[in-house]
């Protein structure tokens, strides 16, 4: 299956998430919500596991909005952010 832009969902990577799945950003096909959509990432992940561990500890915006619950819903064409926790001040 081809994902379009339309049935998609744009996953930007920072840091260890970035390492862990070996690019700075991946499309899923549309995901129901964030969990979904990691799962997805982490599954074609240049180091699966240690992608998926990664993502235990990020923090997640949707559209530029925090997302707290890996139940948040997202909808086709939205922006899920990974961010890993930060080092320094």
């Amino acid at each position: 299956m081809t994902t379009t832009v339309t049935d998609a969902v744009r996953v930007r990577l920072f840091a260890a998430a970035k390492a862990a799945v070996g690019a700075p950003e991946v499309t899923v096909s549309a995901a129901a919500t964030v969990a979904d959509a990691l799962e997805q990432v982490a599954a074609s992940a240049a180091r699966p596991a240690e992608a998926a561990r990664v993502f235990a500890r990020c923090s997640f915006l949707v559209d530029g909005v925090a997302a707290v619950d890996p139940a948040t819903p997202l909808r086709a064409g939205t922006t899920l952010d990974v961010l890993p926790p930060f080092a320094g001040g």
